[in-house]
Order: structure tokens, then sequence, then C-alpha cells
């Protein structure tokens, strides 16, 4: 009988190779590539993994550390391979883990506490009902090593799947979760902190999920919050205002009686002696704010706690930011101050998201950052209300002076940019005199004041550049504009970037009105570009792409392009086809490409090619990165097809020997059927950017791009990339527009894909919804009589849907199509004329005369078609501004 069979035992000889193999694996000098080969091939061996459960188990006399690299070891394995192992190796590794849970020495206790977890979110609850009784004994045992280490176990399955301990188990009289619960609760009291902090984070676990047994004994939890609140162990401190701030995210309800004392307990927290306890009460008064919670709960507490959010917001002795600001650009960038840099795709039509403000979001989040957000978030709500108890304070500390309150000084200036949305209405009147001080702070001594100075002015920009009429306006503006530019060249890095990307801030709401000083910009970030290093060049190519977007066509003028596309030109022959620095630099030629139109015409030769050769290397990378000597990264497809993109959209009918010169149509559909989103979204874009301008080099493959376009418009697709259905829905738009009836094959497809989200629009992107009207209408001006016959299916969706474009030759092409489905079908879209109205409404005025002329035909048809009285009981439907703007049509 298999019953009878011994326990297995490991071969002496076999057990000493792979504890020497171990100490090796954890020597810093070993060739780790050699000795991973060899773990490979043990690993090949049935029974390797008992080998790694006994030593970590019973290896008496062996190190720990090779202990725990066994332990470590297999718990990768166990991931990867426990479902297939034979059951009796399966029944071993269980049984010696077991024994271990109350192990003496704590790296081992937790390295079974790890390996548990792991082997319990493969058989779950059901196929180890062992554990739970053995963890149930160590916690009845009174021994601190057997109950701290199934409390760690438990621990770490709450973390990993908190809703696998709540569910009903054969052979288990009660869930897991009702039978540990009193006993967490239990632990709150116990004289260990060990024990009570694992109690605690065990129970927050279950915030979020909320079982029965929690809910059930939510006063008792609460009860034990607020006796730990002054806990001794820093830790369990931490613990107890994770707790209130998660209850407040997730279940404020339960909160609302005790908000009163949770508040006062949360204030006390925020001036912790220990930053990390200080750090996550601070994380309560934005949640406050998040969740709705009725403002009034907070206000009386406002006037203790702003002063304790400003104190909280100067620079601890020990912030890194401290030592980053003492290097000057003579210091080489490191490796980890270059930040993985996202690049968004290009998306159509749609409004880019907001730049976040961070000045330094590479940094670690910490109690300054978060009391400065803190703050930011209660101007938000509390208004200017805040301003009589937080202006003194600022003024007090503005006031002194003396070097050793540098740091005071420079929270002051954090804290005037943190409330700049929040406190405008209040500030306005004194925003001229605010702005007034700040500028000579440009020139502070100290580069963190320096650097704190340019966020906080670029956070004005808006009034900065509303003030451009008021009396000194002008010349506030043009001292904020040489004082950024001075920073820009400073030689503190830190300041540096707060300077460039202030000044791009302040670039996007000025626009036009750089232009007087485009020659004096240009100097100094192109003096800046030579000296800059990496990091922040990556930051001075977003000022100049900025600049690009903000000035136009402005730029093209020779004086201009002579300053700044030699060394952008020099830059990019320098730059290797696998050098991320590239990626920045495709951007910014993006944007240059865009403002100077067809003055860009003569570099964009290189330009195109070099964007040909990295989508055609890239694509090879993909395959056989040997051969094309780089690993595949996709961004370098989204860059280039982006200032492809660009350079359609600059030289229009231009490129098009360029393209007629090139690959481009065939890896372009290439792109378009690439499983990476973001490298289908930009290609999509790119297509249509075609469409416009040079459609007759996409015909020879013009069906399979329909058929791809088409593909991502599937409810699946859309739900699944709406950025990437929102540009496919938009090409498909641009090419109808382009061939006409050649599009007939997938009308009804992208038709039947459109009808749903014109249906429903919640929760959908704007930009979607608006590109599937304005699509639907450009096919049905193509193909009126394939979609007139389905009208009934959508025309009033779509007509809501028109009503919220805004007026310009997009919406201009949606109407040509309503009016010709309507003229093909005039019977089948009277039950939808009420919405017709309203959608003809919704033009400010029709720039067209054409268009005007057609408008006035359909609506004076319909009351001709309808008779008096029949018109006058679908006008009576309608608002009467609605009815006024109808006047315009002679209706």
């Amino acid at each position: 009988m298999a019953a009878a069979a011994p326990l297995w035992q490991p071969q002496e000889e076999g057990l000493r190779e792979i504890c020497s193999l171990l100490d090796a694996h954890i020597s810093p000098n070993s060739d780790q590539a050699r000795i991973w080969h060899q773990l490979q091939h043990y690993s090949q061996f049935p029974d390797f993994n008992n080998y790694l459960v006994f030593l970590l188990a019973r290896g008496e006399g062996k190190s720990f550390e090779v202990r725990q690299a066994a332990g470590l070891l297999l718990k990768n394995n166990l991931r990867a391979t426990f479902s297939s192992m034979p059951p009796t190796s399966q029944q071993y590794i269980k049984s010696e883990l077991l024994p271990c849970i109350g192990a003496t020495n704590k790296a081992i206790r937790s390295t079974v506490g790890t390996v548990i977890s792991v082997l319990f979110q493969i058989v779950r609850v059901a196929g180890w009902i062992e554990l739970f009784q053995a963890l149930h004994q160590c916690l009845d045992s009174n021994d601190l090593d057997h109950m701290e280490g199934a409390m760690d176990a438990i621990y770490k399955i709450c973390e990993d799947v908190p809703e696998e301990l709540d569910v009903d188990v054969p052979g288990l009289s009660e869930r897991p979760i009702n039978i540990f619960m009193p006993r967490l609760l239990q632990f709150f009291q116990s004289t260990h902190a060990s024990l009570r902090k694992l109690a605690l984070g065990c129970i927050n676990q279950y915030i979020v999920v909320m079982p029965a047994a929690l809910y059930m004994s939510m006063d008792q939890y609460l009860q034990g919050l607020f006796n730990l609140a002054k806990d001794p162990s820093v830790d369990v401190r931490k613990l107890v205002c994770s707790a209130w701030v998660q209850l407040i995210e997730v279940r404020p309800s339960i909160l609302e009686p005790h908000l009163k004392n949770v508040t006062e307990l949360m204030l006390q927290a925020n001036k912790d002696s220990d930053d990390e306890v200080a750090l996550e009460a601070c994380e309560f008064w934005s949640a406050y704010c998040d969740v709705s919670m009725p403002p009034e709960g907070l206000r009386e507490f406002l006037p203790r706690l702003i002063p304790t959010l400003l104190s909280n917001m100067v620079y601890a002795d020990d912030d890194e930011s401290l030592t980053d600001a003492e290097e000057d650009e003579s210091f080489p960038d490191r490796d980890q101050d270059l930040k993985p840099r996202f690049h968004a795709s290009r998306l159509h039509g749609s409004e880019t998201g907001e730049d976040d403000d961070d000045d330094d979001a590479v940094n670690v989040w910490n109690l300054r950052k978060c009391s400065a957000a803190g703050l930011d978030v209660l101007s938000n709500v509390y208004g200017d209300s805040i301003l009589p108890t937080l202006m003194p304070l600022i003024q007090q500390n503005l006031a002194r002076t003396d070097d050793d309150a540098w740091k005071e000084r420079e929270a002051a200036v954090l804290s005037i940019g943190a409330i700049a949305e929040g406190c405008i209405t209040g500030l306005y009147p004194h925003l001229p005199q605010i702005v007034a001080f700040l500028i000579p702070l440009l020139d502070d001594k100290f580069p963190l004041i320096r650097s704190i100075t340019c966020w906080t002015l670029s956070r004005y920009s808006k009034f900065i550049v509303q003030s451009l009429e008021h009396p000194n306006g002008r010349e506030q503006f043009d001292k904020i504009i040489l004082g950024l530019l001075r920073r820009i060249l400073d030689t503190n890095k830190r300041v540096q970037e707060a300077a460039c990307s202030a000044f791009a801030t302040l670039e996007e709401e000025s626009a036009e009105e750089l232009v007087p000083h485009l020659g004096i910009i240009l100097q100094h970030l192109m003096c800046a570009y030579g000296k800059y290093q990496r990091r922040n060049l990556r930051i001075l190519y977003d000022a100049l792409g900025t600049l690009a977007d903000a000035v136009g066509a402005e730029l093209n003028q020779v004086k201009y392009l002579d300053i700044f596309m030699p060394p952008l030109i020099t830059k990019w022959q320098q730059l290797a086809n696998s050098d991320k620095d590239l990626f920045a630099l495709l951007e910014c030629f993006t944007s240059i490409a865009q403002a100077l139109g067809p003055g860009f015409s003569q570099f964009a030769e290189p330009v195109f090619q070099r964007c040909i050769n990295l989508i055609q290397s890239q694509q090879l990378a993909k395959v056989d990165p040997a051969a094309a000597g780089a690993l595949y990264d996709k961004e370098f497809i989204v860059c280039a097809l982006d200032l492809l993109s660009g350079l359609a959209e600059g030289l229009g009918a231009g490129i098009e020997s360029l393209v007629a010169q090139s690959s481009l149509r065939d890896l372009l559909l290439q792109c378009c059927m690439d499983e990476a989103a973001d490298v289908r979204q930009s290609a999509l874009a790119l297509l249509g950017d075609l469409s416009r301008v040079c459609p007759i080099h996409l015909h020879p493959r013009l069906q399979e791009f329909l058929n791809v376009a088409a593909k991502q418009l599937n409810p699946q697709c859309v739900k699944d990339a709406v950025s990437v259905a929102n540009n496919a829905c938009w090409a498909i738009g641009e090419l109808a527009i382009k061939i006409g009836k050649e599009i007939s094959p997938v009308v009804i497809t992208v038709v039947s894909c459109l009808v749903p989200i014109l249906k429903s629009p919640e929760g959908l992107n704007k930009s979607l919804v608006e590109n599937s009207a304005i699509t639907l209408g450009r096919l049905s001006w193509v193909c009126p009589d394939i979609v007139a016959p389905h009208m009934d299916h959508f025309m009033q969706a779509w007509c809501n849907a028109l009503c919220m474009i805004r007026d310009d030759f997009e919406k201009e092409d949606a109407f040509h199509g309503l009016c010709a489905m309507v003229a093909a079908n005039p019977t089948g879209a009277v039950g939808s004329l009420a919405y017709i109205c309203q959608a003809c409404a919704s033009w400010k005025e029709i720039k067209s005369e054409g268009l005007h002329n057609e408008v006035c035909q359909i609506l004076n048809g319909y009351k001709q078609m309808l008779g008096a009285g029949g018109w006058e009981q679908c006008i009576s439907t309608l608002e009467p501004a609605v009815v006024q703007r109808l006047g315009r049509y002679g209706v």
C-alpha cells in the first residue's frame, strides 16, 4: 500500500552539491550565469524541490543564508511547476513546511511564510486543510515564535489573496476568516508589538473587500484602532493611520459617526515625531476631500490643520533633494536620474490630458509633497476661506530673510504655488504684488528657492498672460520671460529642470505673445542645448516643441531657423537608431514640422527616411534582435509614426514624393495590425493623415487598410483600446471623403459598430463619440443609398451627438451626410424630425453657403410634407431658443 512507503530521504551527495551551488548563488562574486544554468539543469530532476524544502526545513548545520536561498528558489519553482509535480512530492513539500511555521530563526520563519503563501495561492483552502489546523495550533500555542510565524503566513495570504479566506470549504465548520477574525482582534491587545502589527496588517487588507466577519466586528475593530493610536511602535501607528485613510476612501459611511474623533487623531498623527507616520496621516486630508464628505466636518479643524501642513512642507534635513540640489551642471547624470519616459501616442480629435505639475516626479513621495498636495486639495474645496489662516503664516515665513530660514521661505513659495488654483479668486486682487515679489526670488542665492519660484510662477501662467492688458502687465510679463530664461541657463541642474518645465507651461498660455521675444528665447534655449546633460535635454526638447506649437508658422523665418535647426540636425545625426534619447528629439521634430509647415521641406527627406529606417529596424528586432543589432522597443515605432504624421500635417501634399519612393505603405499596414495598442493607435492616426494628403499611395492595399481599421471598432476592441478605436474611426472617415464609393464594402460593418457607440455614449471617450458621429456622416455623404435604409436605428442618437460638436469643416461633412441621407429616404426620418431640428439649430453659423442651402431645403421640405398642423406639432416639442435659431433656415 502507498501509505506504507517510507517518506522521501535525500541522498547525501545530492544535498552537498545543491548546498555548494546555493552557496555560490548567494556569493556576490560568483559567475551568476553559470550557476543559473546549473540550477536549470538540477530542476530537471523530479525530486529537486524535495531537496530544497528539506534544506529549508531541516537544514540544521547549514547557514541560514543557504537555507533561505533554498526557500526562495523553491517559491519560484512552485509557482511554475507545483501543479505538474507527482502527488507524493506535493504531499512531501506541504508536510515539511508546516512544522517550520514556528522556526526559531526569524529569517527562516519569514521565508516559510512566503513559500506557504505562494503554495496556498495554487491549492487554495480546500487543497490544504491541514495548513489551517497547523496555523490554529500555532496561534493557540502561546509560544511567540509559533504565534509570530503563523501570523506572518496569514498576513502574506491576506496580502496576496484576501478573498480566498472568505469562502465556504467542505470539511471546515466556518469560513477561515470567521475563525481568524476574533483571534486577530484579540492580538490588538498583545504585549508583543510584532503581533499587534501583523494582526492590524491582516485586518487592514479586508477593508476593501469587507467580509461579513469584519463588518460584524466593526465596532470592536474601530475601538481597537482608537486604542492603538498612541502605540509605542511606529509600525503600528503607521498601520492605524493607513486604516483610517482606507476606511474614509472606501467606507466613509462607517466613519461618519466617529468623524470628529478620527479627525482629531489624524491631526495629532500628522505631527508625529516619525515622518512616515505623519505621511500616512497626511494622506487623510486628500482622501477626505476626494470622497466628497461634507466639507463642514473638516472646517473647524482648518485653523490647526493648515499650520501643520505648512510646517511639514519645509524640507526635512534628510530629504534627498537637498543633496541633489548641490549638484551643478558639471556633475554627470547617473543612469537612475533618467526616469523612464512615456510617449503619449497620437490621438486624433481629443484635448491632451493635463500635465502633471510635479516638478520632480522622479523623486520619492514624501511628507513635504503630500502636505503640499493636501493644501492644494483643501484650497480647491474650501477656496478663499483658508486664506485668513494661511496668508499670515506665508508672510511670516517670507519675512525671515536670514540664511538659516531659507527652508521656511522655500515652503512659503511652495504654498503660494499649491493654492494657485483653489484660491485664485481671493488672491486675484493681490496677484500683481505677489508676482512682483516672486520675480526677484528667481535670482535667490539658494538653488531650491530659485527652482520652486519657477514652478510657482508657472502655476500663475494664465493670470500672467491675462494681465498683459493691465498697466505694468506687459513689463511684468517681459521680466518673467527674461527671469525664466536666465534660470534655464542656471549652473544648477535642478533649477535648469524647473525653469525649463515652467517656461513650457508659460509658452502654452502665451502663444503669439511670445513672438516679439522669439529671437532671445531661441538663443537661450540653444545656449542651454549646448550645455545640458541628458536628463535635462529631454525637458529642453519639450520646451522647444511647446514653443513651436505655441507660435506656429512664425518660426518659419530664416533668422530663427538658423538659430535652432543646425544644432538639432547635428544631434539627430549623432544619435544611433537604438538610442532612447531619440524619443524626445522625435517628439520635438514632430512639433517643429507641424509649426513650420511647408517650411520644413528643406529638412524633410533625411527625417522621413530616418523614420522609415527606425520602423524597419524595430520590426526586424522584434523577430531577430541579433540581426537588427538592437532589442525591440515599440516606443521607437510609435515616435517615428507620430513624426511621420507631423510631416504629413506640416508638408501636406508635399510629402507625396517621399511616400512614393518609400516602403511606408506596407510598413504602415503591418503597424496597423500590431499587437501593441499604442503602435496601432499611432499607425491609424498616420493612416488618417495620409488619407488627407496622398490617398493615391494607399490605393494598392486600400481594402486591407479598411478591413483592419473596421476591425478596431468592434465592441470588444472599443472596450480594450478606446484610443485605437477613436483613431480608426477618424481614419475611415478621412478615407471615405477621398475615395468615395470605393469605401462601400465596409460601410455596413462600420455603421453597425458606430451605432452602439452613439446610442450608449455614457462613460466613453468624448472624442470617440464625436468622431463616430462625423464618420457616420461622411459615410452617409458618399454612400447615402447604403446607409439611408437603416437610419431609423440611429438617427436620434446621431443627432444628439452632432449637437455636441463644435462648428468646423468636419461637422460640415457630417451634415452633408445628414442631408444626403434624408434626401434619399425622407419618410424614414420623419419620426426623428425634432432631433434633426435640434441638430440643425446647434450651429452658430454654417460658413458653407451650399450646405446652408441644403439644410434650408430639407427643413422646408418637411414643413411642406407635414402641412401647417404637423409642422406646428413638431415645433411645439422644442425649446424656444431652438425654434428661434431655426428661423435662420427660413422655417
